[in-house]
């Protein structure tokens, strides 16, 4: 089987190089020559645990290789995957030029039977409209069926999700063309993946479905945190107790700074957009995103709350990808928190393992100090800011932290620590949810 990949992102280089491992043979193709270089060189453009590896290993076997050429990328190929961006627009929904982009020049090429799959995130309707752009544009009398196979990797775990998942969604009108798509993913019967096929429009439903509804969870325990702080229940054990329950479950169920990266943001504006373009508003999700943008606020507020009036300090922040173990940066929580402290009369000394130079790409203007590792962040700071729960960052010498700062106090917006062994160090503590020991110092 042979393979074009369209897009060299998150999604189309783990697909490619998970695609690869599976025996098939493909090609990814990018628009971006630098990028292109710099694959072939085997500089990985992004930090993804795990996919240096895998794509050094097949590209040595020779099923995997780098292309700026589409026509003849598509020559080649039976199948050919769109995975390119589809970032939001300023009204919420989704910008499909990239994918448009795609569709036009495939339309261009095509000169036998293709099957047209698109991994990109993409609202309802969107894969009859990449059909119908094909079918009036191509230059060759030839036949075109489209899938719709929506990705559910996550950054920092993307190679496991590919090799793993939880299901695979095919969604089409064709049973030739779901046929070849269900023999790409043959490798996962073995590990007994549960296969959903179904038509176009569901296909693209239940990537935006599932994706809303995990930020709607993750939205929900931020209400509840900031309400236990209020009445002096601890979050903790709350989330604890409803995730026993097996029809809530425990996942997503840890509050934070609130959601960010590169999907959940976005796919809920997209989806509730749809609702309104369909007169029909999505009131739960445009409260998930309020309650979102919120906690960014109710984070720089605990670290008013702790440390008093914020120019003159010196805040240390641990943290700026939006999760661990990727660099992404995207809608990450401590891009507007940082903002806001600096707005607000604060110098802050942050530290990332991975993700400073992706922060200083998306916040250039920011007067950050940026440290080479969590002590000389919290060298002389009023207040410690934990935004990112890296596994380094659990496991600090708080005593050496303390003697650092000049006020030994810490806002654990991840809940890493816990209140009672923060406060018997000495420290003024406060967590996301924590209740009785919200502020609290021994």
């Amino acid at each position: 089987m042979h393979i074009a990949v369209i897009g060299t992102g998150y999604v189309g280089l783990v697909s490619g190089a998970g695609m690869a491992d599976f025996g098939m043979n493909v090609v990814c193709v990018d628009i971006d020559e630098e990028k292109i270089t710099k694959l072939k060189a085997g500089e990985i453009p992004f930090y993804e645990p795990g996919l240096k590896e895998l794509v050094a290993k097949n590209v040595k076997a020779g099923r995997l290789s780098f292309t700026t050429d589409l026509a003849e990328a598509v020559k080649r190929t039976l199948v050919i995957f769109i995975c390119v961006g589809t970032p939001p627009a300023p009204d919420g929904s989704a910008d499909l030029s990239a994918v448009k982009s795609v569709a036009l020049s495939l339309a261009e090429t095509i000169d036998e039977y293709k099957v047209i799959v698109t991994k990109s995130t993409v609202p309802v309707g969107t894969n009859r409209w990449i059909k119908q752009l094909i079918d009036e544009n191509k230059k060759n009398d030839v036949k075109v069926d489209v899938i719709s196979n929506p990705e559910f990797l996550r950054e920092g775990c993307a190679i496991e999700d590919f090799m793993r998942p939880d299901r695979v969604v095919i969604g089409g009108e064709s049973d030739h063309a779901i046929a070849i798509i269900k023999d790409i993913y043959r490798p996962l019967y073995l590990a007994e993946t549960p296969f959903v096929i179904t038509d176009l429009e569901t296909a693209e439903m239940i990537k935006y479905a599932s994706n809303a509804f995990l930020a709607t969870k993750i939205s929900f325990i931020n209400e509840v945190a900031t309400l236990c702080d209020k009445v002096g229940a601890d979050v903790i054990t709350v989330a604890k107790a409803m995730g026993l329950d097996p029809r809530i479950g425990p996942r997503f169920l840890n509050p934070g700074p609130g959601f960010g990266g590169s999907c959940f943001p976005k796919d809920v504006r997209a989806l509730a957009y749809l609702g309104k373009q369909n007169n029909h508003p999505m009131h739960i999700l445009e409260a998930v995103l309020t309650v979102n943008e919120r906690q960014r606020e109710v984070t720089v507020q605990k670290v008013k709350q702790i440390c008093g009036d914020l120019p003159g300090k010196t805040i240390a922040v641990l943290g700026l990808a939006f999760k661990p173990n990727t660099s992404d940066v995207r809608e990450s929580p401590a891009l507007d928190i940082v903002e806001r402290l600096i707005a607000e009369g604060a110098k802050v000394q942050a530290y990332d393992p991975i993700a400073e130079e992706e922060f200083k790409k998306a916040k250039p203007e920011l007067p950050v100090k940026y440290a080479t590792d969590p002590y000389e962040a919290a060298d002389g700071a009023h207040c410690l800011l934990i935004l990112t729960e890296w596994n380094e960052f659990r496991y600090l010498d708080l005593e050496k932290i303390k003697n650092l700062m000049a006020e030994p106090a810490i806002v654990d917006a991840r809940n890493i620590y816990e209140p009672a062994r923060m406060q018997k160090l000495g420290f003024k503590y406060t967590g996301m949810g924590r209740g009785n020991f919200a502020g609290q110092k021994a």
